[in-house]
């Protein structure tokens, strides 16, 4: 819901950057892995009890997130460096649940309905974008991607306030995870309505 919003602010300084370190041979994808490590070490962090230092890497995954986009742009952006971008991408949005899962047993099921809850949106987002590729569609409110990005009320800026809210309120998790979920949820009827009257 954010995203698109949040882009014109966020773009300008991140191309900057991005064609700065272009410039010094950083390539996208070494963003894109690094940043991964980074998210998957802060679950783990979460995971052995180390919130502070799983917000921290929390933070630094998105930062590398946004800069391998950047750099892609300054360069070459392939389709290959896409995928994997989204797949970095899930990947780390389903282990910062998982870890908070592990940290306390009152927490596992909350976190495993907030996974389920991204899978369905993932699936929807995905579904969307190979159906708009196929119709030739493209979009630019979210800038230039390697894929059609849908529109939706949970979308990645939604989703780190929401890993930061957990972050500094551990206690109050499940509460936030089951009302983040319904929200994914809702996110899926929002695109499911999307597609019918757009590919109908």
């Amino acid at each position: 819901m954010l995203d698109a919003k949040l882009r014109p602010i966020i773009d300008p300084p991140l191309n900057r950057a991005g064609r700065a370190l272009a410039r010094m041979g950083v390539t996208a994808n070494l963003l894109t892995f690094t940043g991964l490590a980074l998210g998957l070490g802060g679950a783990i962090a979460i995971g052995f009890g180390e919130v502070a230092i799983g917000l921290a890497l929390i933070i630094a995954n998105r930062l590398l997130d946004g800069l391998d986009g950047a750099v892609a742009r300054a360069t070459a952006p392939t389709p290959l460096g896409g995928y994997f971008d989204i797949v970095a991408d899930f990947a780390f949005y389903v282990s910062i649940p998982l870890g908070f899962g592990v940290m306390a047993p009152e927490h596992t099921l909350p976190a495993l309905v907030l996974v389920a809850s991204f899978v369905l949106t993932g699936v929807s987002f995905l579904a969307f974008a190979v159906i708009a590729a196929e119709r030739g569609e493209e979009t630019q409110a979210h800038g230039k991607k390697s894929f059609f990005y849908s529109t939706g009320l949970a979308e990645g800026t939604e989703t780190i306030a929401v890993f930061v809210a957990m972050c500094l309120f551990p206690a109050w998790f499940g509460a936030i995870a089951y009302g983040y979920a319904a929200l994914c949820v809702l996110t899926v009827f929002q695109r499911s309505a999307m597609a019918a009257a757009q590919f109908r």
